[in-house]
């Protein structure tokens, strides 16, 4: 299979393939990951790396793909956390008291799109299939976050509430963030109707040309990386420290889930991500 990004390594490619970004692995106290659609147990249209336990698929296949997924990154299985969302933009911190959460304990909460630690050893999962996965990494606090944006979160600027809330909680400066954005499905694939649209020009204090493109018959395409990225940079981030994957997941769905391409038949890809030193 043919690869190439400017900003993303693939990893282990032979046995259970992950994402890395360039600008995170230079990070020496983390370890991150997003998983593609290869490398895992399950089958059928869950074939093979599925990471949802909620679509359908035989929850011990379930374990088995994050047990070769933990493995291949080098994370412990047993310090996942997993988030529950529902395209909100609730922020939750977690401990080593919610260890397994999601994944071997039964989900506590009912709307969780974004997570944020400060402790070690304590894995952040959250889950995409074409919707933005947003890493935060807090250089001089230690402390890290994902969130899911899809695109009510990222109108609902989740971006801009796990920055606040890392702010309240660790003292973060957003200037001392490395952020990544993606990978998603980019605007070459995401056509949406005018309600959809009206919603992202309701952001007036951003530059709406830069992520609404007019398309026919009242559809347009949004660029849902450069969105979340100028939300981050009105909460304070710098726009040098923020790394915009190239890679679509629609155009990529041989490698990665995209829900549009499979039209819904599909299973799930999460991003990882935990403080190990």
């Amino acid at each position: 299979m043919d690869f190439f990004s400017k900003t993303m390594k693939l990893n282990n490619a032979d046995t259970v393939p992950f994402l890395t970004y360039n600008s995170l692995e230079e990070i020496k106290f983390i370890k991150h990951g997003f998983s593609t659609r290869l490398g895992g147990v399950s089958k059928g249209i869950f074939t093979s790396m599925n990471l949802a336990f909620n679509r359908g698929d035989n929850p011990d296949d379930v374990v088995e793909n994050y047990k070769r997924l933990c493995n291949s990154i080098g994370l412990d299985f047993d310090t996942l956390v997993a988030s529950a969302q529902d395209h909100h933009t609730f922020v939750r911190n977690v401990t080593r008291e919610n260890l397994g959460v999601g994944i071997t304990k039964p989900r506590d909460m009912q709307s969780v799109d974004a997570l944020i630690t400060n402790e070690k050893n304590v894995t952040l999962v959250t889950y995409y299939a074409d919707c933005t996965p947003l890493f935060f990494v807090d250089t001089k606090q230690k402390a890290i976050g994902l969130a899911h944006a899809g695109w009510r979160g990222t109108v609902g600027r989740i971006g801009q509430k796990v920055v606040e809330k890392m702010q309240s909680l660790y003292s973060t400066n957003p200037r001392d963030l490395i952020c990544a954005v993606g990978p998603a499905i980019s605007k070459c694939c995401y056509e949406v109707d005018k309600a959809c649209a009206d919603e992202f020009y309701n952001l007036t204090d951003l530059n709406a040309s830069g992520f609404i493109f007019p398309a026919e018959n009242e559809k347009y395409y949004i660029d849902l990386l450069e969105c979340n990225s100028q939300v981050l940079q009105r909460a304070g981030v710098p726009r040098e420290n923020i790394t915009i994957s190239d890679l679509c997941t629609k155009c990529n769905s041989e490698l990665l889930w995209s829900h549009r391409a499979t039209s819904g038949r599909r299973g799930t890809m999460c991003a990882v991500m935990s403080i190990v030193e």
